[in-house]
Formats: C-alpha cells, structure tokens, sequence
C-alpha cells in the first residue's frame, strides 16, 4: 500500500509557527482553529503544509470539499469564467451561471413539482433566507427547530441552533417566535425508551407540543437537518419523517430541509432526505456546492419562492458567476463519476471499522451514519453515558499530529465525525483509519485502561435499502 502521509517535521513546523504568530497577532481570537497548520496545497483526499507536511484530510474543509482539493474540471470552469467577467450583481446585469445553475438545482432536488432557486453566499445566509421565503409565503412568523441542531451564526440562524457555548454565548437577545422540540436521538433518547419498542413518539410528539406550547396556524415552518451536522450526526429512525412531515401537512406548516452539510452525495443519495422519502417545501445547500467557493442556494416550490416581492430577496454578491460555474462543474462531476455511490462504499468500511472499535473500546458508546457522514460517540462509562470531551480533544490532537485531520462534534463535543473527501482513495482510506483508530485506542486507554470485547446487539435503528443508515448502542 503506498504512504500518503508524510510528515517532514513536528506539528506544527516552524513555518506553520511562524504564521500562527502572525495570526495571533492579526485575526481575533473568536474565529477557532483546530488544526495549527497552515496550507500550502490540497489534491483529492490530500493536503500539504507549508512546512511540506502532508496530511490525509477526513475533515474536507467542514464538508465543502466532497468533489476534493482543487477539482481539475472545478479549477478550469473558474479559469475560464474569470477570463469573462468577475462580477456584475445579479440585480444589475444577469449572468448566464446563475440561471443555469437554478435550472439544475430544480432539476435534482427532490420532488417532481415546478421548483424555482435563487442563490446566497453562505448556509446561513441560506437559512436566514429559507425562514423569510416561509414566512412571506405563509404570512406566520413562528418558526419550529430542534434541540441539537447547527443552522449557522447569523442572528437568526444562531437562535435556531441549539448550541450556548460557543455558538451563542453572550450574543443575545436572539431572535423571536422560535421554537424548539427534542430530536430523535435514540442514543439519549429523551422519552427514555429504546427503538422499536418506542411507538416513535418523538415524532407523535409534534401534535402535543402544537397543543402545549405553539399554535400550529401561527407557524409558517419547521426547519431540520436530516441528519443533524454540527449537532454529532444523528439521524433519526426510518419511521420519523414521515410523521413529522404529515403532521406539518395536516396544519400546513412549511418543511425547511437544512441540507447544508447533508447534500450533494455525502449521504449514499445526492440529498439526505431522500432516505427517508422527503420532498421538502424549501431546501437549503451549501458547502460542497462548489468546491469551496462562497456559495448557498434556496430552492423551493415554485408558488413558495414567487410569493415574495419583486426586490425582497438576493444580496450584492449572491450567485456571483464564478462561484456558479465551479458549481455547475461540481454536479456534472457527482453525477457522472456516481459520487454518492462512491460515499456509501466509504460508509460500508468506515461503518465496519467502527463497528468493530466498538467491540474492543469500551469508550465507544455509540456509532451511527450514513454514507460517507460516520461519527463516533465517546463516553466515560457505557451505563451513564457521560460524555468524553476530553478524549475527542486528545483524539483530534494525536490525529493530527500523525498526519490525519479529522473533526469533533456534538452538543457534548464528545463526538469525532468524518466529512473525507469522496474521491478519497481505496489506499488513502485506509491509511487514515488506521491513524484514527490508533489514536482513538491511545486516547481510550489513558481514559479508561484495559479495554474489554464486547458483543454487539442488534442496531437501533435498521438498516434500510442498502443505505446503511446504522447506530449501535
């Protein structure tokens, strides 16, 4: 097997300190890094630093980088709209990308109903606007979202996230006519009970809380992930959104589909909701969108996106055409290389892998998925389920350090979740789940001493149509 890795020098070296100085000294401290390196190059599933260090990437930028460092066909289609024009505001002069790229996204998203796009520069951006389309177009202001969710820092994105600290910690007021319900995250869940055997009242559950705390006819929309991103990928059993989405039918609330971390093949399927059979009323995207250009989209019914008036939505910088020809690159590459196809083949050994460190780690509390979106939740004890923050941070920092980038997550940041690059390589997999795994071992055991094997019970929630979706306890 070829090495990918290859470390010249510490972590960091001393170019990457010497940068690090200078961006102490420049840049506030709010915007956090994880890794102390500073990047010099990426390919595919690989980057290099600027001391020549080079790293398997499981991180891809937060999920931006399905399609991989610097798609040749990505860099071209920019090359060669730049050579063109740079920028011209949508709301002044229009531009070819912009159109073409709203025609494919209408295309592709789901739902066979007339669709209409318009584009921001970020998922929050996105969201913010979702959430004005839905109101505009409802004429209802309550907004209902979910414990554990991650919609971004923006105002009213933040309030929809479920996160104080660091996300929201002395950053209120936040905004009004939020609501919020507890998710179905089996692992804790929060009625206490065990799937199958749990009638899934967390989605029954939306009829008491329209009884209990919100009037269902002043909400215009619910607003979810399908897998929840930030929040530690969890993913709700099969049953569970076709009942919520029945029950926003019935009082004619707007599903809002987050699909900001979720799409563009990550999942086995090119969107996440199309797992468990969703059409959503608007859906967001953003991140692999394109390849790492500023970029989000909004698309919805067509009725839903012409009720806003003419001048009420768009921005100076949305849908700037070099950022709609990278994407217009990146969905001809995920179709025709079957990218999502690709994800869920990643999904089946990274699951497996992980799968079987449960049996030997005895601070694997639980692992869950889908496709290439796989996470491991960490725990000091399996009976309390305590959260390891700790070792995720020491994990996160032995990755590193071995030449694998990796990320935490999860409202306890007791969560270590792969966003790797789906052009990753059988070799350049591998590697890196050795890395991981080897470290999570070394963390485990200054955490928790000789680990024991342990049989595996049945998964809580079923593996359906070949799509692994997958979580043991």
């Amino acid at each position: 097997m070829t090495k990918h890795i290859v470390l010249k020098t510490a972590i960091p070296g001393p170019r990457s300190q010497e940068l690090l100085r200078a961006r102490q000294a420049a840049v506030p401290r709010g915007p956090y890094n994880i890794t102390p390196v500073f990047i010099a190059r990426g390919e595919g599933a690989l980057l290099e630093d600027v001391d020549g260090n080079r790293f398997i990437d499981f991180a891809g930028g937060i999920g931006v980088l399905n399609t991989g460092h610097a798609p040749k066909n990505v860099v071209r289609a920019i090359q060669q709209q730049a050579e063109k024009y740079l920028h011209s505001c949508f709301h002044v002069t229009m531009n070819e990308p912009y159109v073409r790229l709203a025609e494919t996204m209408n295309r592709i998203t789901p739902g066979a109903f007339p669709k209409k796009t318009f584009f921001a520069n970020s998922g929050a951006e996105g969201v913010e606007n979702a959430v004005k389309v839905a109101r505009n177009f409802t004429r209802r202001q309550a907004i209902l979202c979910f414990e554990d969710a991650f919609h971004g820092r923006t105002l009213l994105a933040m309030s929809l996230t479920s996160k104080v600290h660091p996300y929201k910690d002395h950053f209120g007021p936040y905004a009004p006519e939020i609501h919020r319900m507890p998710f179905s995250y089996c692992y804790r869940c929060p009625w206490g009970k065990r799937y199958p055997g749990c009638n899934i009242e967390c989605a029954t559950f939306l009829e008491d809380f329209f009884k209990r705390y919100v009037d269902p006819q002043t909400v215009a929309a619910l607003i979810v992930e399908p897998v929840m991103g930030e929040g530690g990928f969890i993913m709700p059993p099969q049953e569970y959104y076709p009942i919520l989405v029945a029950i926003c039918r019935k009082h004619g609330v707007l599903v809002i589909a987050d699909e900001v971390q979720t799409g563009f093949g990550r999942t086995g399927r090119m969107w996440a909701s199309e797992h468990w059979g969703i059409e959503p009323d608007i859906l967001i995207a953003s991140k692999s969108i394109a390849a790492g250009l500023p970029l989000a989209s909004v698309t919805g019914r067509a009725e839903i996106m012409d009720a806003p008036m003419e001048g009420s939505l768009g921005g100076t910088f949305g849908g700037n055409p070099l950022a709609c020809a990278a994407a217009l690159a990146v969905i001809e590459t995920i179709e025709k290389q079957d990218l999502a196809g690709r994800a869920a083949k990643i999904g089946e050994k990274v699951r497996d892998r992980f799968e079987a460190l449960w049996k030997r780690c005895p601070s694997v509390g639980n692992v869950r998925g889908v496709g290439a979106m796989r996470a491991i939740e960490f725990v000091k004890d399996r009976a309390t389920k305590e959260p390891a923050r700790e070792l995720v941070n020491r994990v996160v920092r032995l990755c590193y350090e071995r030449g694998l980038i990796v990320l935490g997550a999860g409202t306890y940041g007791n969560v270590i979740r792969t966003l790797m690059p789906l052009v990753i390589t059988e070799d350049q997999l591998e590697e890196g789940l050795e890395v991981l795994e080897g470290a999570i071992i070394e963390a485990a055991q200054a955490l928790q001493p000789a680990p024991v094997e342990t049989k595996v019970p049945a998964p809580i929630v079923p593996r359906t149509g070949g799509e692994g979706i997958t979580g043991i306890v």
